[in-house]
């Protein structure tokens, strides 16, 4: 989104900014689904978070999955609280830019996430996503339990001999629990719905590559 934040390094907890303790305000409700922005969620649906560069287009491809309830956009990885978007853009948060999906397993799996994730965008880049370069658009999978966890990881280890295959070398996303999800400023939520920009910046698309793990979706 600006190039000239270009970042490399992540830095460590003792350089981040002090943030702050009031959460960003967001509307009530999700502008293409209309369920609720935030919690609580209704029993049994699960959330999962994904980094996959601008966190735009990103949300866009959940939100269009049949079982997915919301979407948003925030931050999340790093240590800064509350992070403005500008702030994480300096590479001085610690944070990447991600999607928060919450999602009835009793209509789609968490492997079926992940494969929307791995096919639509480029998991080997490192602290970069395209054009768009910084430690805030690093691919990212942070888990909300410990099934996320192993499933996430078996689907890495599933994914790069396909990856080797069409040599995009090593898969660099980073995979760990979730910290804490930090919502994003209102105007980044849905940012690329009909209502808001229809025609906006999105880098994130099919790959080329078929994960061989979850069921190809369409909306």
């Amino acid at each position: 989104m600006f190039l000239r934040h270009k970042k490399l390094e992540l830095i460590t907890p003792d350089q981040a900014l002090p943030g702050r303790p009031l959460e960003m305000p967001v509307a009530d409700t999700h502008t293409v689904l209309g369920t609720p922005l935030k919690g609580p969620w209704p029993a049994g649906y699960q959330v999962a978070v994904f980094g996959m560069g601008c966190f735009w287009g990103a949300e866009r491809i959940f939100w269009q999955l049949p079982g997915v309830h919301s979407t948003s956009v925030g931050y999340a990885g790093g240590f800064t609280k509350n992070p403005t978007y500008e702030e994480t853009c300096s590479g001085s948060t610690g944070h990447a830019e991600v999607v928060q999906v919450v999602y009835d397993p009793s209509r789609i799996q968490y492997e079926d996430l992940l494969k929307a994730f791995w096919e639509n965008h480029d998991p080997t880049q490192g602290m970069r996503q395209g054009n768009d370069v910084g430690t805030q658009y690093r691919s990212a999978i942070y888990t909300t339990t410990d099934d996320q966890a192993r499933i996430a990881q078996q689907s890495l280890d599933a994914f790069q001999p396909v990856v080797t295959a069409a040599r995009h070398g090593q898969i660099t996303t980073e995979i760990r629990p979730l910290g804490t999800y930090f919502y994003a400023e209102n105007y980044h939520q849905q940012y690329l719905s009909d209502s808001k920009n229809p025609y906006g910046y999105c880098n994130h698309g099919p790959n080329g590559m078929t994960c061989p793990v979850g069921v190809a979706r369409t909306a």
